[in-house]
């Protein structure tokens, strides 16, 4: 294995992923597998950690299977996902006090607008349907209490 294959983006999120899917499986081993009433708390870590696992050590076995000579890093992707997910932490830490509906608005309008590069009214009227739709289903139609914000929505 030669150095530019550990340099790789896939072969590292590949590496940091499996341990992650280790560290969860292991984890979970401290919790109910199986109880009285069915699946206990630990039956979906144990198999989403099993199933990090398979799936990141697959993309480290393709990626070191099918590399190529150096591939140009494609910063301009890159930061547009650094940047999506900075917003997303930023709206996940403002839900209390935006609320969700309005912090899943923001998060979709920046997502359909920046980076897929759509219009902005086409991201605003994707933000506020979804935002509608998780309305409908979530406090209407299942009576589940999302976070409400300083508007009282």
């Amino acid at each position: 294995m030669s150095k530019d294959i550990l340099r790789n983006g896939d072969v590292l999120s590949g590496a940091v992923l499996a341990a992650l899917g280790v560290y969860i499986f292991m984890e979970s081993r401290h919790w109910v597998y199986y109880g009285d009433d069915g699946p206990g708390p630990a039956f979906f870590p144990a198999w989403y950690g099993v199933a990090m696992v398979v799936l990141s050590l697959a993309l480290m076995v393709t990626t070191i299977r099918n590399r190529t000579k150096a591939e140009a890093t494609d910063w301009a992707g890159v930061r547009r996902a650094l940047v999506a997910w900075a917003v997303f932490a930023i709206c996940a830490a403002s839900m209390f006090w935006l609320g969700f509906f309005v912090s899943f608005a923001i998060l979709t309008f920046f997502t359909v607008a920046y980076v897929f590069r759509q219009p902005p009214l086409t991201g605003a009227i994707i933000a506020i349907c979804a935002a509608a739709g998780f309305y409908v289903v979530f406090p209407f139609a299942l009576s589940v209490q999302l976070p409400t914000g300083v508007f009282g929505f």
